[in-house]
């Protein structure tokens, strides 16, 4: 369908466009298929290039701004969440996910939970999750508008499979410490998106806001299934 809308929306290095549409595609099946957590995180950063690019080259009159805005939010706790893996891998002696699980329990719940924050945060921005929701208005209204679907169907899910995979898989304990606050803060994104919408008149951006509620509805039930 990306491709599809492709035909009307691109109409300039169209070469280059679906080069980098099909390297983000590559990108994103290696995060949701990476077994090894290095693996996911090595994954997980470089898929930004191409969508820096995407967002940068053929987006809107703001584009530069828009996506400057996206990789620093985004490498700023990807950086967070690096140190802390490396820290409970040196634990485990290696990025096997069963072996960090199994150091991790062994822990204080106090570092579980240090490391948990560490971890949540960079997927609190990618979810987006509020107050680290500020990138994605500006992303999807200056994306062109096979992006922003990229953006709305499948990038902001990595945040939720982050949380699944990493923060539920390592550091349950620390996990269901925190789930009634994510639960709360889950809440407060779910009205606020959906309020904020309404208000939009940029119909990219009126689906920003929509898809913070609603991949935070989402969010919430895991959450309070926990």
């Amino acid at each position: 369908i990306v491709l599809f809308a492709t035909w009307y929306a691109i109409k300039r290095n169209v070469a280059q466009y679906l080069a980098n549409i099909l390297l983000l595609q590559g990108l994103l099946m290696g995060v949701f298929s990476a077994l090894d957590s290095i693996l996911f995180y090595i994954f997980w950063e470089v898929m930004l290039i191409p969508m820096f690019f995407l967002i940068g080259v053929w987006g809107g009159q703001e584009r530069k701004y828009a996506a400057n805005k996206f990789i620093l939010y985004t490498l700023a706790g990807s950086l967070i969440w690096l140190l802390a893996l490396i820290y409970l891998a040196n634990l485990s002696g290696g990025f096997d996910p069963t072996l960090m699980s199994l150091a991790a329990r062994s822990q204080s719940l106090y570092l579980q939970q240090v490391l948990f924050l560490s971890f949540v945060i960079a997927f609190a921005i990618k979810v987006p999750l509020f107050p680290f929701h500020t990138w994605l208005p500006d992303a999807h209204g200056e994306a062109s508008a096979p992006v922003s679907m990229i953006l709305a169907g499948v990038l902001l899910k990595m945040g939720g499979y982050g949380l699944i995979r990493l923060n539920l898989g390592l550091l349950e304990q620390a996990h269901v410490y925190f789930a009634p606050i994510l639960v709360i803060l889950g809440v407060v994104n779910i009205i606020y998106g959906g309020f904020s919408s309404f208000a939009q008149t940029n119909m990219k951006r009126r689906l920003a806001y929509s898809s913070i509620s609603h991949i935070d509805r989402k969010s919430t039930r895991l959450n309070s299934s926990h």
